[in-house]
This record gives structure tokens, sequence and C-alpha cells, in this order.
């Protein structure tokens, strides 16, 4: 059974509805490291902060930002390319396993959230 978790960013400035579903249990897994690792900048169901960018918006579909772009960002860091959050650091300190589970989580909530593969135009 899918439940809903309403998130806001600090000042009131945007309130976000997340539908938050059952997890399989590699997503479960995902959401403890998600939520040691990512939630401070990321948002704690993936719905972004002042620090970071939301992935619960259709940028992050599966089609434009594959599974491995999630991966070599947390491995490599990114540039800010599409947010003005500024450059994300790498994150040395998470698991091979750990970034697949994180990245399975994202997917499910995303998935639950209408988030789906969009082929990426250029």
């Amino acid at each position: 059974m899918a439940t809903s978790a309403t998130s806001a960013i600090s000042g009131g400035e945007r309130t976000v509805v997340i539908k938050v579903p059952e997890f399989s249990r590699m997503a479960a897994a995902g959401k403890v490291a998600f939520d040691a690792n990512c939630a401070k900048c990321h948002g704690k169901y993936g719905d972004g902060t002042e620090k970071g960018p939301p992935f619960m918006h259709e940028i992050y579909n599966p089609g434009h930002h594959p599974d491995e772009a999630f991966i070599r960002a947390a491995r490599q860091g990114v540039r800010q390319h599409h947010w003005p959050y500024g450059d994300m650091p790498p994150q040395p300190d998470v698991t091979d396993g750990e970034l697949t589970e994180i990245v399975r989580y994202v997917r499910e909530l995303q998935e639950a959230n209408g988030i789906v593969y969009q082929r990426h135009q250029m």
C-alpha cells in the first residue's frame, strides 16, 4: 500500500507531495543508504533542498539520466548543469552495492510519482 509524504523546503517556499510506494527489498535498503548519504542535499524523498536538486523531476527520468549517470555522479562528482546548486562533489564513502540500492530506491519513488522513461531528444 502506497502512502503520501509532504515535504517543504525551509521558509515554506514550496511544498511537494510525494507518493511513497511499498519498496522492494533492494529499494528499502537503498532508502537507508540514501537517508545516510543523499537526503541532506537531495531531500528525504528525493524532492530536493536548498542544497541540491530534486530527483522527483522529469529531467531525471531514466531516458535522460540513466542509472549509470547517478552512479557516475556519486563516483566522480558532477558539474552543475541543470540547476543553480553548484557542483556535486564525489561521494567516495558510498559503496558500489549501496549505489545500486540507492538508484533502485530513486527509480521506485520516481515510478510511483509518474516519472518514467522518456526518450531523450536533443
